[in-house]
């Protein structure tokens, strides 16, 4: 999440936000949002991930929401979305800011 915070400026000029959601709480969650300046909500639960479209894991993986990535576009449209059940498959920053540059380019 570093790495997006790093890229803020970037992003803000593209009209991009970021925001992040976890099952953490407390000091877990703290010590996550003292590491960028983004929003960070804490303590999602199963029904919420639902809501968001995330992925919350299964018997498989651990019960908690897994990495679950979207671009939105203005108009609230999910533009791209990514899932991952580990490190590996996330979305890279400077892809992102590439992606996001490409939807444009579409739109006009």
């Amino acid at each position: 999440m570093v790495a997006f915070d790093n890229l803020q400026d970037e992003l803000a000029e593209l009209g991009a936000e970021v925001i992040a959601a976890s099952v953490d709480v407390g000091d877990t969650s703290r010590e996550v949002a003292e590491e960028v300046s983004f929003k960070i909500g804490e303590g999602v639960t199963r029904d919420q991930a639902n809501l968001l479209g995330a992925w919350y894991g299964d018997a498989r993986h651990p019960e908690m929401i897994q990495p679950s990535e979207f671009v939105v576009n203005a108009d609230g449209k999910v533009m791209m979305s990514s899932y991952s059940a580990g490190p590996l498959g996330r979305m890279n920053p400077d892809d992102l800011i590439k992606v996001i540059n490409f939807l444009e380019s579409l739109a006009k």
